[in-house]
Protein backbone atom coordinates (compact mmCIF):
# COMPACT_ATOMS: atom_id res chain seq x y z
CA UNK A 1 0.00 0.00 0.00
CA UNK A 2 2.70 2.42 1.00
CA UNK A 3 4.79 1.79 -2.08
CA UNK A 4 1.85 2.22 -4.46
CA UNK A 5 0.72 5.37 -2.62
CA UNK A 6 4.22 6.87 -2.53
CA UNK A 7 5.48 5.90 -5.98
CA UNK A 8 2.38 5.30 -8.07
CA UNK A 9 1.52 2.17 -9.99
CA UNK A 10 3.97 2.63 -12.88
CA UNK A 11 6.98 3.30 -10.65
CA UNK A 12 6.22 0.59 -8.10
CA UNK A 13 8.21 -2.57 -8.66
CA UNK A 14 8.30 -5.88 -6.85
CA UNK A 15 11.88 -5.30 -5.68
CA UNK A 16 11.01 -2.08 -3.86
CA UNK A 17 7.90 -3.68 -2.35
CA UNK A 18 9.96 -6.64 -1.12
CA UNK A 19 12.59 -4.31 0.34
CA UNK A 20 9.93 -2.24 2.15
CA UNK A 21 8.29 -5.43 3.45
CA UNK A 22 11.61 -6.84 4.65
CA UNK A 23 11.41 -9.97 2.52
CA UNK A 24 13.36 -11.22 -0.45
CA UNK A 25 12.04 -10.60 -3.95
CA UNK A 26 11.91 -14.37 -4.42
CA UNK A 27 9.66 -14.72 -1.36
CA UNK A 28 7.38 -11.96 -2.61
CA UNK A 29 7.06 -13.63 -6.02
CA UNK A 30 6.12 -16.90 -4.28
CA UNK A 31 3.27 -15.05 -2.57
CA UNK A 32 2.10 -12.98 -5.55
CA UNK A 33 3.05 -13.59 -9.18
CA UNK A 34 3.15 -9.96 -10.38
CA UNK A 35 2.40 -6.32 -9.63
CA UNK A 36 -1.21 -6.54 -10.84
CA UNK A 37 -1.89 -9.46 -8.50
CA UNK A 38 -0.23 -7.55 -5.65
CA UNK A 39 -2.43 -4.52 -6.29
CA UNK A 40 -5.55 -6.71 -6.34
CA UNK A 41 -4.48 -8.47 -3.12
CA UNK A 42 -4.01 -5.14 -1.36
CA UNK A 43 -7.45 -3.94 -2.41
CA UNK A 44 -9.08 -7.28 -1.54
CA UNK A 45 -7.42 -7.39 1.89
CA UNK A 46 -8.75 -3.96 2.86
CA UNK A 47 -12.25 -4.79 1.70
CA UNK A 48 -12.19 -8.22 3.40
CA UNK A 49 -11.49 -6.49 6.74
CA UNK A 50 -14.30 -4.03 6.07
CA UNK A 51 -16.74 -6.83 5.17
CA UNK A 52 -15.89 -8.60 8.44
CA UNK A 53 -16.58 -5.41 10.41
CA UNK A 54 -19.96 -4.89 8.76
CA UNK A 55 -20.97 -8.51 9.39
CA UNK A 56 -20.08 -8.10 13.05
CA UNK A 57 -22.26 -5.03 13.39
CA UNK A 58 -25.52 -6.90 13.72
CA UNK A 59 -28.58 -4.95 14.75
CA UNK A 60 -28.85 -5.71 18.45
CA UNK A 61 -32.14 -5.28 20.32
CA UNK A 62 -33.84 -4.03 17.17
CA UNK A 63 -32.10 -0.64 17.40
CA UNK A 64 -31.89 -0.12 13.66
CA UNK A 65 -30.93 3.55 13.95
CA UNK A 66 -27.85 2.70 16.04
CA UNK A 67 -26.95 -0.25 13.83
CA UNK A 68 -27.29 1.79 10.63
CA UNK A 69 -25.20 4.55 12.14
CA UNK A 70 -22.45 2.05 13.03
CA UNK A 71 -22.59 0.46 9.56
CA UNK A 72 -22.29 3.87 7.88
CA UNK A 73 -19.45 4.93 10.18
CA UNK A 74 -17.59 1.76 9.17
CA UNK A 75 -18.21 2.67 5.52
CA UNK A 76 -17.01 6.21 6.11
CA UNK A 77 -13.87 5.03 7.88
CA UNK A 78 -13.08 2.87 4.87
CA UNK A 79 -13.97 5.30 2.09
CA UNK A 80 -12.38 8.34 3.73
CA UNK A 81 -9.24 6.61 4.97
CA UNK A 82 -6.08 8.43 3.91
CA UNK A 83 -4.58 5.32 2.32
CA UNK A 84 -7.76 4.64 0.37
CA UNK A 85 -7.82 8.25 -0.83
CA UNK A 86 -4.16 7.97 -1.90
CA UNK A 87 -4.98 4.76 -3.77
CA UNK A 88 -7.90 6.45 -5.51
CA UNK A 89 -5.67 9.35 -6.55
CA UNK A 90 -3.18 6.88 -7.97
CA UNK A 91 -5.89 4.94 -9.82
CA UNK A 92 -7.38 8.11 -11.29
CA UNK A 93 -3.97 9.43 -12.28
CA UNK A 94 -2.71 6.26 -13.91
CA UNK A 95 -5.81 4.47 -15.19
CA UNK A 96 -5.36 5.81 -18.71
CA UNK A 97 -2.05 3.88 -18.97
CA UNK A 98 -3.17 0.99 -16.76
CA UNK A 99 -6.94 0.53 -17.22
CA UNK A 100 -6.76 -2.75 -15.32
CA UNK A 101 -6.11 -0.92 -12.04
CA UNK A 102 -9.29 1.13 -12.50
CA UNK A 103 -11.25 -2.03 -13.20
CA UNK A 104 -9.73 -3.79 -10.19
CA UNK A 105 -10.43 -0.85 -7.88
CA UNK A 106 -13.96 -0.41 -9.17
CA UNK A 107 -14.91 -4.08 -8.90
CA UNK A 108 -12.95 -5.10 -5.82
CA UNK A 109 -13.38 -1.92 -3.77
CA UNK A 110 -16.25 0.29 -4.92
CA UNK A 111 -18.71 -2.40 -6.01
CA UNK A 112 -17.85 -4.69 -3.12
CA UNK A 113 -18.34 -1.90 -0.57
CA UNK A 114 -21.71 -1.12 -2.11
CA UNK A 115 -22.78 -4.77 -2.20
CA UNK A 116 -21.66 -5.30 1.40
CA UNK A 117 -23.83 -2.42 2.59
CA UNK A 118 -26.68 -3.58 0.32
CA UNK A 119 -26.51 -7.09 1.79
CA UNK A 120 -26.53 -5.64 5.29
CA UNK A 121 -29.59 -3.50 4.45
CA UNK A 122 -31.34 -6.50 2.91
CA UNK A 123 -30.65 -8.58 6.03
CA UNK A 124 -32.19 -5.87 8.22
CA UNK A 125 -35.24 -5.77 5.94
CA UNK A 126 -35.58 -9.55 6.18
CA UNK A 127 -35.54 -9.20 9.97
CA UNK A 128 -38.41 -6.73 9.64
CA UNK A 129 -36.43 -3.80 11.00
CA UNK A 130 -36.61 -1.64 7.86
CA UNK A 131 -38.60 -1.50 4.68
CA UNK A 132 -36.51 -1.16 1.58
CA UNK A 133 -37.19 -1.62 -2.12
CA UNK A 134 -33.88 -1.93 -3.93
CA UNK A 135 -31.06 -2.53 -1.43
CA UNK A 136 -28.30 -1.89 -3.98
CA UNK A 137 -29.81 1.43 -5.00
CA UNK A 138 -30.31 2.43 -1.36
CA UNK A 139 -26.72 1.47 -0.52
CA UNK A 140 -25.41 3.57 -3.39
CA UNK A 141 -27.44 6.57 -2.26
CA UNK A 142 -26.35 6.19 1.36
CA UNK A 143 -22.69 5.89 0.39
CA UNK A 144 -23.00 8.90 -1.89
CA UNK A 145 -24.58 11.02 0.83
CA UNK A 146 -22.02 9.84 3.38
CA UNK A 147 -18.84 10.28 1.42
CA UNK A 148 -19.18 12.44 -1.68
CA UNK A 149 -18.41 15.90 -0.29
CA UNK A 150 -15.89 14.87 2.41
CA UNK A 151 -14.11 12.60 -0.08
CA UNK A 152 -13.70 15.43 -2.59
CA UNK A 153 -12.35 17.71 0.14
CA UNK A 154 -9.77 15.09 1.16
CA UNK A 155 -8.85 14.14 -2.41
CA UNK A 156 -8.17 17.74 -3.34
CA UNK A 157 -6.21 18.48 -0.18
CA UNK A 158 -8.80 20.83 1.28
CA UNK A 159 -9.33 18.81 4.47
CA UNK A 160 -7.76 15.90 6.34
CA UNK A 161 -9.61 12.58 6.45
CA UNK A 162 -12.36 12.86 9.07
CA UNK A 163 -12.00 10.95 12.31
CA UNK A 164 -14.62 8.80 13.95
CA UNK A 165 -16.16 11.71 15.89
CA UNK A 166 -16.63 13.68 12.67
CA UNK A 167 -18.19 10.63 11.00
CA UNK A 168 -20.53 10.15 13.95
CA UNK A 169 -21.63 13.75 13.68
Amino acid sequence: RQEFAASGYAATNMESVARRAGVSTKTLYRLVPNKAALFEAIITDSIDRFVSRIRLRACENGDIECALSEALIACGELILDGTVIATQRMVIGESDKFPEIAETFYNKAIRRTESTLANWLKAQAERGLIEIGDAVEAAGMLLGMLAFQPQRAVMFGRAPPPGRKELER
